[in-house]
């Protein structure tokens, strides 16, 4: 079993709790999911692969079990609307109205989208660690990223992101 540094642990609360709090747009929610990911990441320690970075393993850990949680909660997804809502605060400035519209419309983007764009900008992933983590090829990293990027764009700029789409035979 791999020791797992504490102090390491420790520095990276913050980036965790950031992460999950995007995730799960609820404070009390984020909190858990790190929680969880912690004791997870404590007791699975010898799973870690020698040459994974501690970074890119609890995030994984952090993501798989947010989207677990979310695949449970959508069996009981009349009971949760209830989490849904937030409180209005006004503002006070240009500043700060610009500052929510935009974190509003990043609110907007699907759990996907938000998390990547998180991953890569936010918490400073290489597009091969955000692969890793999210257990998915770098190259459909690289499309989703360009798509959410778009969407957000387009969400800021007032306009509605309409979604491709697709032939199924």
């Amino acid at each position: 079993m791999q020791d797992l540094d504490d102090q390491a642990l420790r520095e990276l609360l913050p980036a965790l709790r950031r992460f999950a709090l995007w995730l799960s747009r609820d404070v009390n929610n984020a909190d858990d999911l790190v929680q969880s990911c912690i004791e997870r990441a404590l007791s699975k320690g010898d799973s870690r692969r020698p040459e994974a970075s501690l970074k890119s393993w609890l995030f994984t850990i952090l993501y798989r079990q947010f989207i677990d949680g979310r695949r449970r909660a959508s069996r009981f997804q009349r009971f949760m609307d209830v989490f849904r809502d937030e409180p209005e605060l006004e503002p006070s400035a240009e500043e700060t109205v610009m500052a929510r519209s935009a974190l509003e419309s990043f609110g907007q983007l699907s759990a996907d989208q938000r998390a990547l764009l998180l991953m890569i900008t936010v918490e400073g992933f290489s597009y091969q660690e955000a692969a890793q983590a999210l257990d998915i090829p770098i190259g459909t990293v690289m499309s989703r990223l360009s798509r959410a990027r778009q969407a957000y764009r387009q969400l800021t700029e007032g306009e509605t992101p309409t979604m491709p789409l697709r032939r199924v035979k």
